[in-house]
Order: C-alpha cells, then sequence, then structure tokens
C-alpha cells in the first residue's frame, strides 16, 4: 500500500483518484501532479514504482512550500 502524506493511498484506485484521498488534493491538483510526475491517470495506485511514489511526494512538497493560496493544511 502506497503510504504519502501520511495517508495511505486505495491500491486499487487510478492514480488521479487515489490522490484525491489526501486532505486538500482534489481532481485537478491530482491531475497537475501526474502531469508534473509524467504518470498516466488512469494508472493504477498499486502498479506505482518507488520511483514514481518518490516523484509524487516531492511534487507535493514543492506544492505545499510554494502555495500562498492555502489547499494542503
Amino acid at each position: 500500500m502506497a503510504r504519502i502524506a501520511g495517508i495511505n493511498i486505495p491500491p486499487q484506485k487510478h492514480a488521479e483518484i487515489g490522490l484525491t484521498a489526501i486532505f486538500g488534493i482534489g481532481r485537478n491538483r491530482a491531475r497537475k501532479i501526474c502531469d508534473a510526475c509524467d504518470i498516466a491517470y488512469a494508472k493504477k495506485v498499486k502498479d506505482l514504482t518507488d520511483g514514481d511514489l518518490e516523484k509524487i511526494r516531492d511534487q507535493i512538497a514543492q506544492d505545499r512550500d510554494g502555495d500562498d493560496a492555502g489547499g494542503f493544511a
């Protein structure tokens, strides 16, 4: 099971949908994260490699640091 930002992401979900389990990430932001990490929206969370998960974690951390509008709690 993938764990990102302290949240267990459901492995059977598509990456785009699974990321919405994290507070502050909706469909739009999840798509932007997938685009930035070069990950297909329809790729299942269980099929993501450790490298993919690391890219996602880095992108989320980058968004949290540079986002003055709020979003992430």
